[in-house]
């Protein structure tokens, strides 16, 4: 996904599809092959412990955007449109369509394939901190080449430093209900925030 983003830079659409090959049926096909990956549990429903992802999501939403409405005046965003274009061909007029992709089948992708796939089993099979850490670095890690030309140099490291940070966290929401609902929510929340932004700096709002 990374030499997709970076280097051969395909339409949204092929590279929405190599996605869900990716992070959806290749995991699953290995949990196939390997009888140690455990992935249908990921997806049971607990409703205890629910209204805290949802409350926290709420608190995601709401601090992004006071943080786009207050330190982000600090900062140029002029060429986040510029690079969603040119990289992706997200334009002013697909950005509905697109926006509602990354914030529902997007985030599920990513929860399930780094919070599922990555750290529930690797925390069962290798250990708990090298599950924290390896999953959460991958997570930040692989949105660099999707990031790329978006911000100025400090303000990409602390985006990557924040998407580390946010990897642990959803890490650890998930690790009690042992499913991946809590962080999907939170994941899904920040989305929708992100992609308010979007709506601004396109124009839309």
């Amino acid at each position: 996904m990374g030499f997709t983003d970076a280097i051969w830079q395909p339409g949204y659409g092929i590279k929405s599809t190599l996605k869900i090959i990716t992070f959806l049926f290749v995991p699953f096909y290995y949990g196939g092959v390997n009888k140690n990956i455990k992935l249908k549990s990921l997806f049971v429903f607990r409703r205890k412990g629910m209204i805290h992802g949802i409350l926290m999501g709420a608190g995601v939403y709401a601090f992004i955007l006071a943080c786009y409405f207050t330190i982000g005046t600090f900062f140029n965003f002029s060429r986040v449109t510029e690079a969603l274009n040119e990289n992706m061909g997200v334009t002013r007029e697909n950005f509905v369509f697109v926006a509602i992709y990354i914030s529902f089948v997007n985030s599920l992708l990513e929860e399930f394939f780094f919070r599922g796939f990555v750290f529930t089993n690797l925390k069962r099979l290798g250990g708990r901190k090298s599950a924290y850490w390896i999953s959460a670095t991958a997570f930040g890690l692989y949105h660099i080449a999707m990031m790329r030309g978006w911000f100025s140099f400090w303000l990409f490291i602390l985006l990557l430093m924040a998407l580390v940070g946010a990897g642990i966290f959803f890490n650890w929401l998930n690790e009690k209900q042992e499913n991946i609902y809590n962080s999907w929510f939170v994941h899904m929340s920040a989305n929708f925030s992100i992609n308010t932004v979007g709506f601004i700096l396109f124009g839309i709002l």
